[in-house]
C-alpha cells in the first residue's frame, strides 16, 4: 500500500463538503485512506497519518513502509482478507496492532475498506477509513488475558491432579518411577521428557526415565551428589534449577554437553528437588519444547509439583523398607530347607500380599519322621501383621516338636490347638498335616479348618480330597482336648499331592467355588515336575485372585519309579525270652556282612546287648532294635531301640564294685553321635557308629 496527504490524490474540488467530513472524521480519532491497486500506492490523510503514528512527510506510500509498523505474526490474516475481497468485489472489516516506534508500545486500529470498480468491473481502488480502536479494545484485551490468566492457571493445577492422580495407588518406590515415567502422563504435563533420581549414600541413583537416551542414564547414574550435573544441583542446594538457554546449559553443565545433540527439540528445562521431612531424597527433571521461558506463577506451581512428587516418594521409600524387613522375618520364620527323602519330590512357595507389607501368618513346613515318613504341614493363622507371624512361628515349632516326638497326626494336632489357646492369643489358626510314606505312598491327613488337599493323579486330571476336619487351631474350649478325625489314601507313584493356604483360590469378587475349579484347571495344565508347577499355579490363579492375601504353597509328587527301599534291618525282643538277645547279636551280624559292615560287627553287638538290655531291665514290656546304614561323613550304622517307656536312660557313675551303670559309658565312648527322641507311646534311644575310613 502506499499513502499520500490528501484522499483521492488532490484539493477537493468542492472544498467546504470534503473538509468537514475530514474536520467530523478527524474530532472522531478517524482518517480516511485510497488505495490505488494499479500503482500500489497507499495516501493517508491527515487522520488516517495521525492514527498510523507517521509525522508530515514521514510516510513514503509504499505499503512495505506500512507492513514494518504491523505484527507480522497478524500480516498473513490480513492478507488473506483483503485478497478474498479483491476477488469479490467488496469490502472489508479487520482489527490489527501496530507499533507506532521500535520499542513502543503496541496499539490496536481498526479499518474497513470498499473495493471502487472500473465500467469493465476490474477494482481499480480501495477507499475506507482507519481509527484508532485502543480504548474499545482495551477492555476486550483485558478480558482476554484474564481468560488465558484463568486457562494457564487451570492447566497448571491439571498438571499437579494429573501427577497427583497417577501416584494414588503406587505403593514401592517401583510403582512411583513407573507411574511419573508413563508417555501418557508426560502428554498430560506438557513435558518432552523426564529423568528421576534418588540420593543414595552421596550419590545420585537414577531409577526412572522416558525419553532419555540410554547410555546418559548409564553414565550418570550413581553421580556423586558433589558432581556438577543438574539433577545433584538441585538436590545438594535444595533448589529448582531452571534453564531456558542451551549455551547457558552448557556453561553451567559442561559434562551433559556430549548428551545434548540427543534432545535437538528440548528449548527449556526444570530441575525440581525432592524433599520430605526436610531432607533430600532425589530430584526430577523435565525437559519443554517451545517453549521460552517459566513465569513465576508456572515456577511456583512447578515447585508445589516436587513437593506432590517427595511425599509419595518418602511414603513408597518406607514401604520398600518395611516390606524388606518383613520379607526377612517371614523368611525368618519359614524353614530354611526341605527334606530329602528317596522317591518324593517336594516344592514350597510363599507369595506374601502386597497391600500389607508383605508379612503375614501363611506357612509351611515338612520334616522326616524318625521311621522315614514325611510330615507336611500347612497352616494360616488369623490376620496380617507381626502378631500373626510371631504366633505362626510358635505354632510351627509346637508341631515340629511334637511331631518329633512321635504322636500321630491327631496327636500333634489336638496338642497344638491347645498349646495355642494356652498362649492367651486372641488369633486361631487353620491347618493340614500330611504323614507321607515315601516307599508304600500311605498318607494320613488331619485337617483343622482349613482347605482340603488337591490330588493330581499320574494321568493329569485332579480333584478336592474329601477330608473331615475339626475346628481351626484354638478356638477349643480352655482345658477341653479338640478332637480331630484323620483320613487314610495313597500316593500312587507318578501323583501329586497340593497344599495351599486360602489365598490361593479366594477373591472378594468370586465365589470360592470358581477358585477350586480354577485350580483344578491350572493343575491339569501344569508341568510335573513340583518347582515348575508350584510357579504355574501362582501365575495362573493371581489373575483371579488380585493377590489380595497370602499365599503359602506345598506340593509334593510321588516318583513313578518304585524307590529301592533303604537297607534297614529289625527286630522285636520279648522280656525273659533269654533266646532272644543271642539270635538277634547273630542276625545282627549276619545283616552287617550283607551290608559290608562287617568291621562294626563286634561294636554294634556290644552296645546293641547294653541299649537292648538296659530298656529290658528298666520298662519291663517288649523291645525293638533296628539297624540301618547311613550317611555321616562316610559311612556309619545306626543304631535304635524302643520301648514303651517314657523315662529316659540316665547316666550313672559306676565304680569297680558296681556290676551296672557302664551301658551309656560305652554308647558315649564308642558311638559318633546318640540320643533320646520321645515317642508318643514311649521313647527311642540311638546311636551312631562311624565306619572307619583309611
Amino acid at each position: 500500500m502506499s499513502y499520500s496527504h490528501e484522499p483521492n490524490g488532490g484539493p477537493d474540488p468542492q472544498g467546504r463538503p470534503q473538509a468537514a467530513a475530514r474536520v467530523a472524521l478527524a474530532v472522531n480519532g478517524m482518517g480516511s485512506f485510497t488505495w490505488d491497486l494499479a500503482g500500489g500506492e497507499m495516501r493517508y490523510d491527515r487522520g488516517g497519518l495521525a492514527v498510523m503514528g507517521f509525522g508530515p512527510g514521514e510516510f513514503d506510500g509504499r505499503l512495505s513502509t506500512l507492513g514494518e509498523r504491523m505484527l507480522p505474526v497478524e500480516l498473513p490474516a490480513i492478507e488473506e482478507q483483503v485478497e478474498r475481497a479483491l476477488r469479490e468485489r467488496s469490502g472489508f472489516s479487520l482489527y490489527f496492532r501496530i507499533r507506532r516506534r521500535p520499542g513502543g508500545a503496541l496499539r490496536w486500529t481498526h479499518t474497513q475498506g470498499h473495493v471502487v470498480c472500473d465500467a469493465q468491473g476490474r477494482p481499480v481502488r480501495v477507499i475506507g477509513i482507519i481509527r484508532d480502536a485502543s480504548q474499545e479494545l482495551r477492555a476486550v484485551d483485558q478480558t482476554e488475558q484474564l481468560r488465558l490468566a484463568r486457562s494457564d492457571r487451570r492447566r497448571q493445577a491439571d498438571i499437579v491432579g494429573h501427577v497427583s492422580d497417577a501416584l494414588v495407588p503406587t505403593l514401592t518406590v517401583e510403582d512411583v518411577a513407573e507411574a511419573l515415567t508413563t508417555t501418557r502422563l508426560l502428554d498430560q504435563i506438557g513435558a518432552s521428557s523426564i529423568i528421576l533420581g534418588l540420593v543414595d549414600n552421596g550419590r545420585m541413583g537414577l531409577v526412572g526415565a522416558n525419553g532419555v537416551a540410554d547410555d546418559l542414564i548409564r553414565d550418570f547414574h550413581l553421580s556423586r551428589l558433589s558432581d556438577p550435573l543438574p539433577l545433584t544441583d538441585a538436590a545438594r542446594t535444595r533448589e529448582a534449577v531452571f534453564l531456558t538457554d542451551r549455551t547457558d546449559f552448557v556453561r553451567r553443565y559442561p559434562a551433559v554437553e556430549p548428551y545434548l545433540s540427543k534432545f535437538p527439540q528440548a528449548a527449556a528445562a526444570v530441575f525440581l528437588p525432592l524433599i520430605a521431612h526436610d531432607t533430600p531424597i532425589g530430584a526430577v527433571g523435565l525437559t519443554y519444547e517451545g517453549r521460552a521461558g517459566f513465569p513465576q506463577d508456572e515456577r511456583t506451581v512447578l515447585t508445589a509439583l516436587g513437593k506432590v512428587i517427595a511425599q509419595s516418594l518418602q511414603r513408597a521409600l518406607l514401604y520398600d523398607q518395611e516390606h524388606e524387613l518383613a520379607a526377612g522375618l517371614q523368611t525368618a520364620m519359614l524353614p530354611g530347607h526341605l527334606p530329602d527323602a528317596p522317591g518324593l519330590t517336594l516344592a514350597t512357595r510363599y507369595q506374601p500380599t502386597r497391600a500389607r507389607g508383605g508379612i503375614g501368618g501363611d506357612w509351611y513346613d515338612a520334616l522326616t519322621l524318625s521311621d522315614g515318613r514325611i510330615a507336611a504341614v500347612i497352616g494360616d493363622v488369623q490376620g496380617h501383621d507381626v502378631t500373626a507371624a510371631a504366633v505362626m512361628g510358635q505354632i510351627r515349632v509346637a508341631l515340629r516338636a511334637y511331631a518329633a516326638e512321635g504322636h500321630p497326626p491327631t496327636t500333634v494336632m489336638a496338642r497344638t490347638s491347645v498349646f495355642l489357646t494356652e498362649l492367651g492369643t486372641d488369633r486361631f489358626a487353620t491347618c493340614l498335616i500330611a504323614v507321607l510314606d515315601p516307599r508304600t505312598g500311605m498318607t494320613s491327613i488331619v485337617r483343622a479348618g482349613h482347605p482340603e488337599p488337591v490330588l493330581r493323579r499320574p494321568d493329569g486330571t485332579g480333584a478336592w480330597l474329601d477330608i473331615p476336619g475339626g475346628l481351626p487351631l484354638g478356638l477349643a474350649a480352655q482345658g477341653a482336648q479338640p478332637v480331630y478325625p484323620a483320613s487314610e489314601t495313597v500316593l500312587e507313584p507318578g501323583s501329586t499331592l497340593v497344599l495351599c493356604t486360602d489365598g490361593l483360590i479366594e477373591a472378594r469378587t468370586a465365589d470360592i467355588d470358581e477358585g477350586r475349579s480354577r485350580l483344578l484347571g491350572a493343575l491339569r495344565t501344569g508341568p510335573r515336575h513340583p518347582d515348575g508347577l508350584a510357579d504355574h499355579l501362582l501365575q495362573s490363579m493371581a489373575a483371579h485372585t488380585g493377590e489380595e492375601d497370602d499365599v503359602a504353597l506345598l506340593i509334593l509328587r510321588r516318583s513313578r519309579g518304585r524307590p529301592a527301599p533303604a537297607p534297614q534291618w529289625e527286630t522285636d525282643i520279648a522280656p525273659n525270652d533269654p533266646d532272644a538277645l543271642r539270635a538277634a547279636r547273630l542276625a545282627l551280624r549276619t545283616a552287617l556282612s550283607g551290608w559290608s559292615l562287617e568291621a562294626l560287627s563286634d561294636t554294634a553287638e556290644l552296645l546293641a546287648c547294653e541299649l537292648v538290655t538296659n530298656a529290658l531291665l528298666y520298662t519291663g514290656g517288649a523291645t525293638t532294635l533296628t539297624a540301618r546304614p547311613v550317611r555321616n561323613g562316610g559311612r556309619a550304622l545306626r543304631l535304635t531301640v524302643s520301648d514303651t517307656s517314657p523315662a529316659s536312660p540316665r547316666r550313672r557313675a559306676a565304680t569297680e564294685l558296681h556290676t551296672s551303670g557302664r551301658g551309656l559309658m560305652l554308647v558315649e565312648e564308642l558311638a559318633d553321635a546318640w540320643g533320646i527322641e520321645p515317642r508318643g507311646n514311649g521313647k527311642t534311644v540311638w546311636c551312631e557308629i562311624p565306619l572307619a575310613v583309611p
